[in-house]
Formats: structure tokens, C-alpha cells, sequence
């Protein structure tokens, strides 16, 4: 008999409009915009227990559970370990044994002692790589079929959209697809670069909003109910539609925060110039493309926690994803001429050709003889 799967319960919050953001609303959406990573942080913006234990919870994390609040504190001892023997650095006992979890969040955000802000941050930093490791391992060992992964985010992801829709956000469409064998093999041949080996869009999701506007709204609740914004994969994002400066620039509410932000404003197009962007794209195509770690328990495959008798007791894997977003006018501009899929998919046809016979010599048909 397989184990139910434990789905924390997460709290309903109303859609946030642009208008209602601050800083924390801000970095999490650069996050998303320019494919940034965490480690590049300086500190945490949690202002309430109810904030951490939200964000814990969007983890797949129930603080409240007995065997999850264990499991977090031995990826925490883990961290401290590996810093205190690498770098002998001296980790607080206030950080690295907390009287709740959620003290270590808000000790990296300054809310309780600052003094103890930098070392939470590189604490919480530490633990976020090796939950990744955990998650990886986890799912090797329990050898899920890809099949079955790509059911279980699906359901995660299309449940959100739902949600989305109830709660009137403007989603035009929302659609799935799973790359198929020829497709991976098509890619993984185009790319020369040095992650060739990793293809990030087995599972893709398209989602097309009504309007530009919508664009930021929607990402922001999808950090809200699925996607925690620490899970965005670094350096895999194709963005051509949103200028994070323009963005900036346009709400009085972003604006009054510039000078307070991790990385300066003009830090993204000093990263632009470095970036040949996706080659294959046709020269108007827009969007905004994103990977992106979905957070999957696995209880149903796992005995119940009392009976698990593995040295290593972790329940909850990552699904890396593709997130494809849009405005309506923008995705019916992307379908025509030479931005059109079936173009791009020539493109990217032409150069595999071209690679795949790169030096070779191509025999000729030999005349017949007379």
C-alpha cells in the first residue's frame, strides 16, 4: 500500500497588483526576468513568522509535521558543518540550531538581530544547494519513470492555473506539451555550448495573459503558489519582452527602491552585450521564457515516515520545468512569417545537418557504365 501524499496547505492571499509591490515583490520578479540566482543575494526580505511559514510550506515543507520540521534541520546541520570545516567560520548557535525555522529566515532578513544577518544569509544559502543535491538524489533513488514526473507537475501546475483563472487573472490560455525523442535529440545536437548534456523543457508550459500588464501579476502569483522564488534556474532565461529598467522606471512604487536593489539597474544590459540570446528565434519573436524547479513530494512512493528507515529521510524532489510566458498580442505576432514554429524548428534543423556533417565527405552516386 502506497503512502498518501502530504500537500502543505498553503493560505489564500488576493491577486497583488503592480501598484501594491515593494522591494521584496521587486527582486523576486528580477529573479525571474533575468534568470538570476540567490547566491548572488546580500539578505532575505521576511518580515513575519506568517511569511516564513508560507514560503516553507510553498517549499513542500510542513513546519507543523514532526518528520518535515526534522528533515530541514539536518539540511541546516548539514550547511553548518560544511562551513564551519571549509571555512571556519564561527555559525551562532542562534543560527544553527534555532528554537524555530523560521527564526533563520528572519534573522537573514535583519527582523530579529541584524548582527546575525550575514552569516543567516550564507547559512540559508548553503542549505539551498544541498537541498537541491537531496532532491537530485532522492529521485535516482527512488527511480520515478520520467512518465509519472511529468503527470505529478502537471497536475501541480495546471491546478495553479485554475486558481489563476478563479481568481480573475486575465489568462487567455494555458497549455502543456512534453517534448518528444526526436525533439530532445534534435536539441541537445544544436547546442554547442557547455550544457549541451542538459535539456531544461522536457515539460514546458505555455501561458498566454491579455495584456502586457498582465505579465507581472501572474508571474508574481505563480511565485505565490507555486514556484518559489529561489527554485528559478540560473542563467536559463530568454527574455525579450520586459526591460526590468523600464519596469522600474514605469511604477512610482518600484522607482522609490532602485538605489536598495542586489544588483545595480543598468546590470542587465551590461549582461545583454555577454548573451547571444536563442539564435534559432525568429528577429521579432518576444516572449519570456524561463526554467524553473517545481517542488514535488514523493510521499507515494516513500513508506510512512515512522517506518522509513533510510540514513537519508527527504520526501520532496524538483521537476525542472519550462515557463513560457506571453501577451496575446505578442503570441499571435510570434506565430507569423519567420517567427513561426515551424520555421524556427528549420533553423534548428539546418544546423544539426550541418554539424552532423561537418568534415565528412559524402560519397557520390557512381556513373553506370555504358
Amino acid at each position: 500500500m502506497t503512502t498518501p501524499t502530504h500537500q502543505p496547505q498553503l493560505p489564500d492571499l488576493p491577486i497583488r497588483r503592480v501598484e501594491e509591490m515593494g522591494l521584496k515583490e521587486l527582486e523576486r520578479i528580477r529573479l525571474i526576468l533575468r534568470g538570476g540566482s540567490v547566491i548572488e543575494w546580500r539578505r532575505m526580505h521576511f518580515k513575519t513568522w506568517d511569511e516564513v511559514d508560507r514560503f516553507l510550506r510553498l517549499l513542500q515543507i510542513d513546519p507543523t509535521r514532526k518528520h518535515d520540521d526534522l528533515w530541514v534541520r539536518t539540511v541546516l546541520s548539514d550547511a553548518v558543518e560544511y562551513l564551519r570545516k571549509t571555512f571556519n567560520y564561527r555559525v551562532a548557535d542562534v543560527v544553527a540550531n534555532p528554537n524555530m525555522i523560521h527564526d533563520l529566515f528572519l534573522l537573514a532578513s535583519g527582523e530579529i538581530d541584524r548582527k546575525y544577518r550575514k552569516i543567516a544569509c550564507i547559512v540559508l544559502k548553503t542549505m539551498h544547494v544541498i537541498q537541491h543535491i537531496e532532491a537530485r538524489d532522492l529521485l535516482f533513488k527512488i527511480a520515478v519513470p520520467d512518465a509519472e514526473m511529468a503527470r505529478l507537475v502537471s497536475e501541480r501546475v495546471s491546478g495553479v492555473m485554475e486558481e489563476a483563472r478563479q481568481k480573475d487573472l486575465p489568462i487567455v490560455e494555458f497549455s502543456d506539451s512534453i517534448k518528444t525523442r526526436e525533439s530532445t535529440i534534435t536539441k541537445l545536437i544544436a547546442k554547442k555550448d557547455s550544457t549541451a548534456a542538459a535539456i531544461y523543457d522536457r515539460t514546458r508550459f505555455r501561458i498566454i495573459v491579455k495584456e502586457r500588464d498582465d505579465i507581472i501579476p501572474t508571474l508574481y502569483f505563480l511565485t505565490q503558489r507555486l514556484l518559489p522564488f529561489n527554485f528559478i534556474v540560473p542563467s536559463q532565461t530568454e527574455n525579450t519582452l520586459i526591460r526590468f529598467k523600464d519596469l522600474v522606471k514605469q511604477y512610482p512604487n518600484f522607482k522609490k527602491y532602485a538605489r536598495q536593489l542586489h544588483l545595480d539597474l543598468d546590470y542587465e544590459e551590461r549582461e545583454a552585450a555577454a548573451r547571444l540570446g536563442n539564435t534559432f528565434s525568429g528577429s521579432t519573436y518576444r516572449v519570456l521564457n524561463f526554467v524553473a524547479d517545481v517542488p514535488i513530494r514523493l510521499d507515494a512512493f516513500l513508506p510512512p515516515p515512522e517506518q522509513d528507515d533510510r540514513e537519508r529521510q527527504g520526501r520532496i524532489t524538483l521537476a525542472t520545468c519550462e515557463f513560457q510566458i506571453a501577451d496575446e498580442k505578442q503570441a499571435l505576432q510570434n506565430e507569423k512569417g519567420e517567427n513561426s514554429h515551424e520555421r524556427y524548428k528549420q533553423r534548428q534543423r539546418d544546423v544539426v545537418l550541418k554539424r552532423l556533417s561537418s568534415g565528412l565527405v559524402v560519397p557520390r552516386k557512381r556513373p553506370t557504365a555504358d
